[in-house]
């Protein structure tokens, strides 16, 4: 009936025990027995998206005009740029995608400091070091300078004054958030590449008592006064900084100005309590459902539905593990995918149970029937899990294609699902039906297989 029976028992239960291990844990750690050192820890702490537990997804778009073309490098330049930022704030869990051709979608869940989010990821970001002479800049104001991140000449409007950039951010080496010698004030103290310190000591040395104006996005931060050349490429920035501004400020320093400006479209603020509530009754439906399809098998196909059920209790232990193991992202439409992707595991036994019946109806033994039905049924399974997989990847690419987070998360749980229910249906279905078999040794097949 099955060769290396008690090899696949073992298989299966190491799978089995591994897989709910991960269910039942929160961290993964191993830990040595000789000296009680960690070697090999990780979290499997469940990964929840923004439907679930609730937080902000913004939609950001290139601030051009329309008729501009923007290049799929500075997008995706523009894309890093933001992860970077919002993973520097402690955003956890951020997702950060392209959508189309000039726009980007943010997904934070569990975010709580909206605002702060939003003012750094559409910041562009361009430090200057402007050169205005005997002129002392009001705090806040802006300023026409004659350098463009694009490199187009800047003409400066009528009646404005435009002023020499003579270094911007792009020589930064490192960023920190520190005080001042009072320790009363924040201040961005720096670290220039070389070029940039040789930029700035042969201005420093040359310009003593005039005014070295820092802009940030066009608008000045602060205007200090240069007192004595500054040759060993450090300085720092002051100005009316908080804790949390000061910090913003220097993320936005740290990973580099924006290709292209970005401006917010839409944002969408969901309550964690609406997300509670939707996995709750997500969850519910789930296993009402799950109960449902488990009595209408047992009942319709006796035996082999009872291994059915096992089987399909199996793959739920097993897909969630990988689910957290893996720090998958659980939406509901993934959730969605994960039941659909049930259905195809009980596709896959329902055309092998009919198949054994057939032979069964036919005179063929137990034995041979449970071989002709997998092997008669393995074509039809074949193609239908072949389809679905497919389909899966062309969702997937659409929805990583157009920001659609939605479809993403729907197609990779349905594709991840079919996978494993194929094994399950296969592997774990057959080798249960068998245990059944060797232990009740079935004479009545009428009441054991439902013919």
């Amino acid at each position: 009936m099955i060769r290396n029976l008690p090899n696949r028992i073992i298989l299966i239960v190491v799978i089995l025990a591994l897989a709910l291990w991960i269910d039942l844990s929160t961290e993964i750690n191993l830990i040595n027995p000789v000296n009680d050192e960690t070697l090999f820890s990780r979290s499997v702490e469940p990964k929840l998206g923004l439907d679930l537990q609730g937080g902000l997804q913004v939609l950001l778009e290139a601030d051009i005009p329309a008729d501009q073309q923007i290049d799929a490098e500075s997008m995706q330049i523009a894309r890093d740029i933001v992860q970077q930022r919002t993973d520097a704030l402690g955003v956890n869990e951020n997702v950060i995608q392209i959508a189309g051709d000039r726009r980007i979608v943010g997904e934070f869940p569990g975010l709580e400091d909206t605002e702060s989010v939003l003012a750094t990821i559409q910041q562009t970001g361009l430090l200057e070091f402007v050169d205005t002479g005997d002129f002392s800049p009001e705090e806040g104001s802006f300023l026409v300078t004659d350098y463009s991140p694009t490199g187009a000449t800047v003409t400066a409007p009528e009646g404005e004054t435009m002023y020499h950039t003579i270094m911007t951010g792009a020589e930064l080496a490192s960023v920190t958030v520190g005080t001042d010698a009072l320790g009363a004030n924040y201040v961005i103290n720096f670290t220039l590449k070389s070029e940039g310190s040789k930029i700035f000591a042969e201005h420093t040395t040359a310009n003593r008592g005039r005014y070295l104006t820092i802009l940030l996005d066009k608008q000045v931060i602060s205007a200090p006064v240069i007192q004595d050349p500054i040759t060993g490429g450090q300085g720092s920035i002051s100005g009316n900084f908080t804790a949390e501004t000061a910090n913003s400020f220097a993320v936005q320093l740290r990973y580099g100005s924006l290709p292209v400006p970005l401006k917010v479209v839409e944002t969408r603020i969901i309550g964690p309590t609406l997300g509670a509530d939707s996995l709750n009754k997500s969850l519910i439906a789930g296993l009402i459902g799950m109960a449902i399809v488990a009595m209408f098998m047992m009942v319709y196909y006796r035996m082999p539905g009872v291994a059915a059920v096992l089987s399909i209790l199996t793959y739920a232990l097993i897909s969630f593990a990988i689910f957290k193991w893996f720090h998958f992202t659980l939406t509901l439409p993934g959730i969605a995918g994960f039941l659909l992707s049930t259905g195809s595991a009980l596709d896959a036994n329902i055309l092998i149970f009919e198949r054994i019946k057939e032979e069964l109806r036919n005179g063929r033994t137990i034995v041979q029937a449970l071989d002709l039905g997998w092997t008669r049924a393995w074509s039809s399974i074949r193609d239908s899990n072949l389809s679905a997989i497919i389909t899966a990847i062309i969702l997937f690419w659409f929805g990583s294609s157009f920001g659609a987070t939605i479809v993403k998360g729907f197609s990779l749980t349905l594709a991840l699902g079919v996978a494993i229910s194929l094994f399950t249906a296969i592997y774990i279905t057959r080798t249960i039906l068998a245990l059944l078999i060797t232990a009740f040794k079935p004479k009545n097949l009428d009441a054991w297989f439902g013919l």
